[in-house]
């Protein structure tokens, strides 16, 4: 038998099987060691920008590649890309251009094709098909050769987009004479014209084109391929199969698994106002309040984008597009989408982490003070930059112009907000050091902090998606952001701390925790590490992409579709504890929003996801109003109902019982729901529904045309969206109001500088009830009576069940690890 020493009794042990941890790392060395070779491969057999694209009869150069760069800077400097998309990325009012400009150049083929000149057996259409589809780009060389017709196309259209960008561009939810130099005209015709060229010409060897032949164009022979068609089957089958495995496994070890709590004694929770909070803490008030009204801000944006699908000219008569035009209000309402979460996330870990590490470091609160203006000047201040950059005031690819969408902000916040995230995870570090050294590198703390610094470190690799950066090379880094950052990462961090929020308030034990915990890293990394690639079936990468992209994105609905399961017994974790006993668990309303997220999980991320991630569907309806309702029903329903459900459970601490109203919580809560609910299933999902017909049956050029979309009957399915949107953003009213609240009230909460081993709860057991105590209605302290005084021998020898009727407390609560301030609570109440 080993000896058993003082060293061995220090050393920091692991609250669960090393098994999991092995598993973990399993799967995430697999996912990255898969991603390593994509990102080989995105380098390696991305469609090609050439050099120099010359005339093949005459040898003249009609474009370079330092042109195509610059026409994409353009693109992205002047908001085109939160206008109209390319390869089928970006917004939903404007044309893609990549399938407008191949449509153009194949009407200009067809046309100017002399049929006479042809063999007796050639039409002009299938000399056009075999003219666009053959591949002349030298390799070696980087030159590529362009027909006459391709390079008369090209004159041609470059007339087209000057007036479109130009004298017309007012008729279309763009400022008047819009992009006018000649030479910026020319730049961005010629990178949209790469792209075509790309989305027709075949891959050497191959029979498809550079993008896996999208768009769908029959003027040139684009058509589904058959991995298209194979891999959307094969990912139907992985869904299935997967979902029949998870709950085979979720019913045979369903009670060691999950949300469960059966082995949580009976809890007396901590009421508001009775727990003291850091300085530091008190702080987070205000991010709360910040959140609160940059979601205002982004609703709104979201509304006046919307109405420019009806009224293209204007808001309701005001010529809104010369101030605020479509891509501006797009850019701003995407971008703060991301930043508004993103901060109230970073306050969730700081308002959590004193309570983790049971004591905050001296002056915390003004690191937290600086965090929230420099979080302040990096969203305000990129706001105004990406107007400037929009309206053609700041030169484009520079530090202060427009980025790719989703990484809309110019380079400069870009790193700013970096450096910001890094602040904030060394802040968190700085709290919970002295816990850390404690604790086993697995355990629930240094998780914590680890998927904390998964936040700057995952946001950072959008750093290579620069503006000269190739396009396949950018959609590549960049979905890294909008998908592993979004949908991986931040989900890691906000599952683990919605599991200590539990494991703080008593309601489960920290080992299921951890192993709910390692259970989700597991499940969202399995398809969420590879499904990035769901984004790039159609970027000018090679077929793997789609592949793997197809076969694991499916994978992701399973974990959704465990959580809806999980999400019932979820919301019973807290009121199970309170049966019988006059002081409630607080959190009812924190909880809801929580459940809600598991709804909109697997409604918004989960079933509207699939449906536009399989790459049949994909192929006809990318950049249509589906893409909006997955977007919709997974961003809000996801992280904006988590972010709102953890800043309402801070909110319940940072003000006494007396100023909460549960009433503004719930008008919150079911307001914003149903506005969100309305929003999707009566407006988005019935249009993404029509767009995809059109887009099979008359084609995906129509499909986004201005033409199309501002039919009547796409007019009335719009209209028909203003009541959710209108009780949406009645719902963010009443959480301005909790957060106001949070500030004007928070004084009245103590102040402490550390904090009792459970600062939220307390265990009542019967070998201890006659130490509890009572709280009377002044808020003074005092000694609850023995129910069983005076009944017999028998009665006083039995075990003592407590009162639920009182309002129990337990002495340690008010003992002097607390350190509650004298007059810093809204009694005077001093330590016992």
């Amino acid at each position: 038998m080993a000896t058993v020493t003082s060293e061995n009794r220090s050393r920091p042990v692991l609250n669960m099987s090393s098994a999991w941890v092995q598993g973990v790392a399993l799967v995430m060395l697999l996912g990255f060691c898969v991603m390593g070779f994509l990102a080989y491969r995105t380098y390696d057999a991305s469609m090609p920008q050439p050099k120099q694209i010359v005339s093949e009869s005459t040898g003249e150069t009609v474009l370079t590649g330092e042109e195509i760069t610059r026409g994409q800077a353009l693109f992205q400097s002047r908001g085109l890309q939160q206008y109209g998309s390319v390869l089928g990325h970006g917004a939903y009012l404007g044309p893609d251009y990549t399938a407008e400009y191949l449509r153009l150049s194949l009407e200009f083929a067809e046309e100017n094709t002399d049929a006479a000149a042809l063999p007796e057996d050639v039409t002009p259409e299938e000399a056009v098909i075999e003219e666009f589809r053959t591949n002349r780009y030298n390799e070696e060389t980087g030159v590529l050769e362009w027909t006459d017709n391709q390079v008369a196309a090209f004159e041609e259209i470059q007339g087209y987009y000057a007036d479109y960008f130009g004298h017309s561009s007012g008729e279309s939810g763009l400022p008047s004479n819009f992009i006018t130099d000649e030479q910026d005209i020319h730049d961005l015709t010629g990178f949209f014209a790469w792209t075509s060229w790309a989305a027709a010409a075949e891959r050497p060897n191959l029979d498809y084109s550079y993008t896996n032949n999208w768009p769908s164009e029959p003027r040139v022979d684009n058509h589904p391929t058959a991995d298209i068609v194979v891999w959307s089957v094969l990912s139907l089958i992985a869904l299935i199969g997967g979902t029949g495995l998870i709950f085979a496994i979720y019913g045979r070890w369903s009670q060691s698994m999950g949300w469960h709590a059966s082995e949580t004694p009976n809890l007396d929770f901590n009421q508001p106002g009775e727990v003291g909070l850091t300085k530091s803490q008190k702080v987070i008030a205000w991010f709360i309040l910040v959140v609160a009204f940059l979601f205002m801000i982004q609703a709104l944006l979201g509304a006046a984008s919307n109405h420019y699908r009806v009224e293209l000219t204007g808001f309701f008569g005001i010529p809104l597009q010369e101030l605020l035009p479509y891509n501006v209000t797009r850019t701003w309402h995407v971008q703060l989408s991301l930043l508004w979460p993103a901060a109230g996330l970073l306050a969730a870990g700081l308002f959590l982490a004193p309570f983790i590490s049971k004591k905050e470091p001296v002056r915390q609160h003004w690191l937290s003070w600086a965090l929230l203006g420099a979080l302040a000047f990096v969203v305000f201040g990129s706001l105004l930059f990406e107007w400037l950059s929009v309206m053609g005031y700041v030169e484009e690819g520079t530090l202060f112009s427009q980025q790719w969408e989703y990484l809309d902000l110019p380079r400069f916040f870009q790193i700013l907000l970096t450096v910001g995230m890094f602040l904030w995870i060394f802040m968190i570090y700085r709290i919970l050091r002295g816990r850390l050294k404690t604790e086993h590198k697995s355990n629930m703390p240094w998780l914590f902090f680890f998927s904390g610094l998964t936040i700057p470190g995952f946001y950072a690799v959008g750093m290579l998606a620069g503006s000269e950066t190739h396009l396949s090379v950018a959609e590549f880094w960049r979905f890294w952001v909008v998908h592993l950052w979004v949908e991986d990462f931040l989900e890691l961090f906000t599952t683990i701390m919605v599991a200590y929020v539990f494991v703080l308030l008593g309601v489960i034990r920290e080992k299921i925790a951890l192993g709910i915990v390692f259970l989700d890293i597991i499940l969202y990394s399995v398809g969420g590490v590879l499904g990035t690639m769901h984004h790039l079936y159609f970027s000018g990468t090679p077929v793997e992409h789609m592949a793997l992209g197809a076969f694991f994105s499916a994978a992701e609905v399973i974990p959704l579709t465990l959580l809806t399961v999980e999400a019932w017994t979820f919301m019973q974790l807290g009121s199970r504890q309170r049966a019988g006993t006059e002081r409630p668990f607080p959190h009812r309303w924190a909880v809801l929003f929580l459940v809600s997220v598991g709804f909109w999980n697997f409604l918004g991320a989960g079933v509207f996801g699939f449906l536009v991630n399989l790459p049949i569907v994909s192929y006809y309806q990318i950049g249509t109003a589906l893409t909006a309702n997955h977007a919709h029903g997974a961003m809000m329903g996801v992280y904006g109902f988590l972010v709102i459900g953890l800043a309402t459970f801070a909110l319940r601490y940072l003000m006494p019982s007396d100023k909460w109203s549960d009433k503004l919580a719930a008008w919150a809560f079911w307001l914003q729901n149903i506005g969100l609910l309305w929003m999707v299933v009566i407006a988005l999902l019935p249009l993404g529904i029509m767009q995809l017909y059109e887009s099979v049956s008359s084609g995906y050029v129509e499909s986004r045309s201005l033409g199309y979309l501002t039919e009547p009957g796409n007019a009335i399915m719009e209209w028909l969206r203003m009541p959710g949107d209108v009780l949406f953003l009645a719902g963010i009213v009443p959480f301005i109001i909790m957060a106001y609240r949070g500030i004007r009230y928070s004084h009245l909460v103590p102040t402490v500088d550390e904090f009792p081993t459970d600062p939220l709860f307390t265990v009542i057991t019967p070998e201890n009830a006659d130490g509890l105590v009572a709280i009377d209605e002044r808020g003074a302290l005092v000694r609850q009576e023995d129910p069983n005084a005076g009944r017999g021998d028998s009665a006083s020898t039995a075990p003592r069940e407590p009162d639920f009727d009182t309002r129990t407390k337990w002495d340690k609560t008010y003992s002097s690890d607390s350190r509650v301030k004298p007059g810093n609570s809204d009694d005077g109440r001093r330590d016992e």
